[in-house]
């Protein structure tokens, strides 16, 4: 199966999770069209000052990959600075949040597996 990038579906979240501003969610494949327990497999791109607040995965993990600019990652009540090429897991019972506070573009996989 090929899924060509115009082909992708997106959707516009606007104050996800209360975040601030609004996040472009690209589905990469639609659950249903893979046999693997994952709930999300899509790019996440968001504009300077945009974010996606904080919030707690309960029987699932989230991964994040950076592909583009700098994040600020919220991890178990710790910010750090994530660039392009890292990578961060939170598993299920943890917290974090993501935002842009760069004044350039960013853009993470977001892989969510349940289990």
């Amino acid at each position: 199966m090929i899924r060509r990038a115009e082909e992708m579906k997106s959707a516009v979240k606007v104050n996800m999770r209360d975040g601030d501003g609004q996040v472009v969610v690209t589905n990469m494949l639609e659950a249903g069209e893979y046999k693997g327990k994952s709930r999300l497999l899509a790019t996440l791109t968001l504009e300077p000052g945009c974010s996606i607040g904080e919030h707690v995965h309960e029987n699932e993990e989230e991964i994040f990959y950076v592909v583009e600019g700098e994040a600020q990652y919220y991890d178990n009540g710790e910010w750090v600075t994530l660039n392009k090429g890292d990578s961060c897991l939170c598993l299920g019972g943890q917290k974090h949040s993501i935002a842009n506070r760069s004044d350039k573009t960013l853009v993470v996989v977001a892989v969510i597996l349940t289990y």
